[in-house]
């Protein structure tokens, strides 16, 4: 049987052999003048020759080698977006795309963002691949400010993150033992 990588999932009982690798990673930046950069790269490999139309890209070669840069103030408003890609498909035509990308600029990380992105960029507006990564984008924001900011906030607000997912939906017992201030009690 070949051996895969280690993983938390179930071993698997049937042979199986690595063909495809997909990376997606983010960063987030503090910078000098007091903004804050979330950066998103993404990378396809293939462990074996790949042909494509443009012809063949050898194993451990990248398919796409894509980049995307926000610039965010604290109240999470994108200030300047940059995208570029290192390697892709079709030269000379997914590379045509990454200024569309500008048109982030404005947009807020915290409100209906995902919903404008499909606006702006879904489909032939965009990237599939780079449209893909914005998705990820205000959670790694929210990830990189995590520490930088109090949870329970001064003007009395819930915390932003309560009612955002299952564990801290606030009727559960997880909000009860570490949010008892937010706690509504059991769910109907």
């Amino acid at each position: 049987m070949l051996k895969s990588a280690a993983m938390p999932l179930p071993v698997q009982d049937v042979e199986r052999e690595l063909t495809h690798t997909r990376r997606v990673r983010f960063e987030g930046y503090r910078r000098a003048d007091g903004l804050w950069d979330i950066e998103a790269h993404l990378s396809d490999i293939k462990n074996h020759d790949y042909h494509l139309k443009t012809g063949v890209r050898r194993a451990g070669q990248p398919i796409h080698e894509m980049w995307l840069r926000l610039t965010i103030d604290r109240n999470l408003t994108i200030l300047d977006a940059a995208a570029s890609m290192d390697a892709l498909p079709y030269p000379g035509g997914c590379d045509k795309i990454t200024p569309a990308y500008r048109k982030l600029i404005g947009l807020s990380l915290a409100r209906d963002f995902r919903k404008k992105v499909r606006e702006l960029l879904g489909g032939t507006q965009g990237c599939t691949h780079l449209t893909e990564m914005l998705a990820g984008m205000p959670t790694a924001a929210i990830q990189t400010f995590a520490g930088e900011m109090k949870e329970e906030r001064d003007d009395g607000r819930k915390p932003f993150q309560l009612d955002q997912c299952h564990a801290l939906e606030t009727t559960t017992e997880t909000v009860k033992k570490w949010y008892p201030k937010w706690y509504r009690g059991k769910a109907a």
